[in-house]
């Protein structure tokens, strides 16, 4: 079966996101947007002007594109414009739209055992795999990567390879986890994958890790917006609420941004229960000062 030709345009703009070590999913997201740009032009978009990229703008929001999409189609255009074209004085006016995001939703810590607990089959997989996205605070598509010699049981560390923005780091490793773990590697002694799909030379896939977590929450009782990534942020907010300094859990986390991680302060209640007020500091109780001023008797 012969394949579509592919445009030199294309091919083009593929290479530069391939020099620039972009992922699948980001290469797949900018070749769409710029699919959308050409149908809106309806002609070639190396032939667009700064007005046909301003008009390209407020058609996606007329059209009702929500901030992350709009924002997603600017960075495509700036790159393709900016880089594929060298060009760049196109897209210069093209705007970011600035949205307040919503606070991330946790689970207690009863919660995250009890979804632990009603995990599916077979034998420990899902247990093990849900347990690493809440032990060690890591994402979906960063646990069913895992391969075994991930596994640094020396040094009590789990090396996340080329995970979100292409970045390697250490995340902890706990003696709970290991334990699990190696209980989970005595039933599938697998060679390459820590956790193996089907087909045992390939990984689960995170379709399959996060329709297992969604049945485990069924099973548990707990709403239907557990994913996988739940568990991150629970992991986050109770390392918080454990007075984890922050900075230490964006190295956990992998976030570049102090303020990513800083999100967590909002829904981390026990720390807010314990900051004391300066009115407290201020003002003592009338109690305490008819204490003082009344002799023993």
């Amino acid at each position: 079966m012969s394949q579509k030709p592919i445009s030199e345009l294309r091919r083009r703009m593929l290479e530069d996101m391939a020099v620039r070590k972009f992922s699948e999913a980001t290469i797949r997201n900018y070749i769409c947007h710029i699919v959308e740009f050409a149908k809106f032009l309806g002609r070639s978009p190396d032939t667009a002007t700064a007005e046909d990229v301003r008009r390209f703008q407020v058609h996606l929001t007329q059209d009702g594109a929500r901030p992350p999409k709009l924002n997603s189609a600017t960075s495509a255009i700036r790159f393709f414009f900016g880089t594929t074209l060298d060009r760049p004085e196109l897209a210069r006016h093209l705007a970011r739209v600035h949205y307040p995001r919503p606070m991330p939703r946790v689970l207690s810590l009863e919660e995250v055992g009890r979804l632990l607990e009603a995990a599916p089959g077979p034998g420990l997989k899902y247990t093990a795999a849900l347990s690493v996205a809440y032990g060690a605070g890591l994402r979906a598509g960063e646990v069913v990567m895992l391969r075994i010699s991930d596994i640094d049981s020396n040094r009590m560390l789990i090396r996340v390879e080329q995970g979100k923005g292409r970045k390697d780091r250490y995340a902890k490793l706990s003696p709970r986890l290991l334990e699990l773990l190696r209980a989970w590697w005595s039933q599938c002694r697998s060679q390459g994958w820590l956790f193996p799909g089907r087909d045992p030379l390939l990984p689960v896939t995170t379709r399959q890790l996060n329709r297992a977590c969604h049945v485990a929450a069924k099973a548990a009782g707990l709403s239907t917006w557990v994913s996988p990534h739940t568990l991150r942020h629970s992991f986050a907010t109770h390392l918080l609420e454990a007075n984890t300094d922050v900075r230490v859990i964006q190295v956990l986390l992998g976030h570049s941004k102090l303020e990513t991680t800083s999100r967590y302060t909002h829904v981390a209640t026990n720390v807010l229960r314990t900051v004391t007020s300066p009115l407290d500091r201020l003002l003592k109780p009338k109690s305490d000062k008819s204490d003082k001023e009344d002799p023993p008797t």
